[in-house]
């Protein structure tokens, strides 16, 4: 797994872009940097390490995030619409006020996760596990959106 620094990634995909590409940062190593207001949108971050990164505000909107380490990662704000985060791992992840309209969180971990104001309309958490520690809008029902709670 490649260790990528922000600039690296934030030139990655403005050539990938430039290119009308879909960024591939598959299976990279880009743990705890910094990728606020980033424009991630559409990129493959399958199976990549973004564990503590900082997404705030970011963009990843149809981005596959499927299989990737999420954990501590802030992703406050970010629009993760239409976004494949199944089988994520997002334990103890800040996604407060994130837009996961139409996101893919099936079989997703989201123990202790922090998913305060954000908007799941349409998303898909049939298998995602939570625990009691989970934060959920209070208008909002995990069992009957399909996800299991452990604990």
């Amino acid at each position: 797994m490649r260790k990528l620094s922000e600039a690296q990634v934030r030139d990655l995909v403005a050539l990938a872009k430039e290119k009308e590409e879909r960024p591939n940062l598959r299976r990279t190593n880009l743990f705890a940097i910094n990728l606020f207001r980033a424009d991630l949108s559409g990129a493959d971050l399958s199976e990549a390490d973004l564990t503590g990164t900082v997404l705030t505000e970011a963009n990843l909107s149809d981005a596959n995030l499927q299989n990737a380490k999420l954990s501590r990662t802030n992703f406050f704000g970010a629009n993760l619409s239409g976004a494949n985060l199944s089988r994520a791992d997002l334990f103890q992840a800040s996604l407060r006020e994130a837009n996961l309209q139409n996101a893919d969180l099936r079989g997703a971990i989201l123990n202790e996760t922090d998913l305060t104001g954000a908007d799941l309309s349409g998303a898909n958490l049939q298998g995602a596990r939570y625990t009691g520690y989970t934060k959920w809008s209070l208008d909002f029902d995990p069992d009957e959106a399909g996800a299991i709670r452990r604990g």
